[in-house]
């Protein structure tokens, strides 16, 4: 048996989160800063942001084992058969190395016909990666994007440092649960993640599922925090929840960008409309989860809407993306560092018949790494808006 060295989990040690809240075991990586959760009542932007979509932890190390010990916090739906463990990816030196779970953990039971919640308290866990070669390397443990995590402690059989800060840009990005990562293979593997990968950028995730609704204190944590470029993913959620009409979209859209740029002035920012969304394109929300087929271990998503209503200034996603592209033309004539990206161009309607949204809201995972393919080749390629050092 190796002697194992303990390193408790540090900020030193994270990469994408905004903030580490210290706890009784260890840590809480939170992907919103601790004055926007003082100023957030919603429980589901509670679940959010603490998990850690885009959070990894990042190391140099000799060692040929590396253990984390963590206590997730799962989750369970009513009527509805298991849901899979989060999973920990394992890079190495850039190159993917290996997955796990960790089987233990809180687990909150959902029942969704009665909107109740149940907490049963758990144990702590531990994913454990062998096999890796005693050469000094970088390692990654990118941390399940769908649970929420409290990091505990590493084990290794040989020393462990930070990292040296990556010799590259940081690309800040907002959105949805798209963005957070809903349905993607795994924490490595959303849309995001792939395009950052590809993009040869760090990344900063702030996808937060459900809850991409302009708030303004997200607004003042993407202002606050450093990034080199900057894209926001605004509207599936202001439709879906049916939040606001066209009156108040606009300004909202303005005051939200005025206040990234407080923080980014010059940065290239990219505002990207929806991806296409058959239920929304024409029929504003709110939409609801349709409980039909649960038992199957299936679920779609349902509009309440009404078409007729798009003339009293309700939104559907057309009008979203016809507002945000003129939002985006009138302020780029005095800020020539902002662009426009249509959602479409990731995921449109020729990719529907190929690959439809499994519960018509979200991606599957094929088409998590076809977007984040599409937004690297189309944004940080040669000719796109975050392409090369400068914008």
């Amino acid at each position: 048996m190796p002697d194992w060295i303990t390193t408790p989990v540090t900020a030193d040690l994270l990469r994408g989160a905004l903030d580490v809240e210290r706890t009784e075991l260890g840590v809480l990586p939170h992907r919103l800063p601790a004055r926007a959760r003082a100023q957030n009542t919603d429980e589901q932007l509670a679940m959010a942001e603490s998990q850690p979509a885009g959070v990894r932890l990042v190391f140099r190390t000799r060692a040929t084992v590396v253990k984390l010990e963590s206590l997730p916090t799962k989750r369970t739906y009513v009527g509805a058969p298991p849901r899979p463990h989060g999973l920990y990816d394992l890079v190495v030196d850039g190159r993917p190395a290996g997955q796990g779970s960790v089987l233990d953990g809180n687990v909150i039971t959902v029942d969704m016909t009665a909107g109740t919640s149940e907490l049963r308290p758990g144990p702590p866990g531990t994913v454990r990666f062998d096999g890796l070669s005693g050469e000094v390397k970088d390692v990654e443990i990118w941390l399940p994007h769908n649970e929420t995590t409290e990091l505990i402690a590493l084990r290794t059989d040989a020393p462990v440092e930070p990292a040296p800060p990556a010799d590259r840009r940081v690309w800040l990005h907002h959105g949805s649960s798209i963005s957070h990562g809903s349905d993607a293979a795994s924490p490595s593997r959303t849309w995001p993640a792939v395009a950052a990968t590809l993009g040869g950028v760090e990344l900063i995730n702030l996808g937060l599922a459900g809850s991409a609704l302009l708030d303004p204190f997200t607004a003042r944590a993407v202002r606050d925090t450093p990034a080199d470029v900057i894209s926001l993913k605004i509207g599936i959620n202001i439709v879906n929840h049916d939040l606001m009409r066209l009156r108040a979209f606009g300004p909202a859209v303005h005051g939200f960008l005025d206040t990234v740029r407080e923080g980014h002035p010059d940065a290239p920012l990219l505002v990207v409309s929806p991806i296409l969304c058959p239920i929304h394109e024409e029929t504003p929300g709110p939409c609801f989860p349709d409980f039909s087929e649960i038992g199957e271990g299936r679920f779609r998503f349902r509009t309440m809407g009404d078409p007729a209503e798009r003339a009293t200034g309700k939104l559907t996603l057309q009008v979203i993306r016809e507002e945000l592209a003129r939002i985006v033309k009138q302020r780029a004539a005095e800020d020539p560092h902002l662009h426009y990206l249509d959602g479409r161009e990731l995921y449109g309607e020729p990719d529907a018949a190929d690959l439809p949204l499994p519960d018509d809201l979200h991606p599957d995972a094929a088409t998590h790494r076809l977007m984040g393919e599409r937004f690297a080749g189309a944004v940080f390629g040669a000719d796109g808006v975050f392409g090369g050092e400068g914008d």
